[in-house]
């Protein structure tokens, strides 16, 4: 298993940590991976996929019909001087 070493943590976290983990019934540092593997998991299952967090963006945009796609076409470089 890795290791990780937080360093400069504000003594009121550290506290905070610690009554948690009496409150748990384990070590501060159990409560620590507790609190990553939650974040890491929660993150994973609730983000939706970059397709999707761009379809809602422009969900209200008035687009009805699929984009042309640009396969094998060549894209001229837009011209920023004089």
């Amino acid at each position: 298993m890795a290791q990780v070493i937080v360093r400069n943590i504000e003594d009121d976290v550290k506290a905070g940590l610690k009554a948690r983990a009496a409150q748990h019934g384990w070590s501060m540092e159990e409560e620590v991976r507790q609190i990553l593997r939650r974040a890491v998991s929660e993150e994973a299952q609730t983000r939706p996929k970059l397709g999707s967090r761009i379809a809602a963006r422009f969900a209200g945009a008035g687009l009805n019909e699929p984009l042309a796609e640009l396969h094998g076409q060549t894209i001229e470089p837009m011209a920023l001087g004089a």
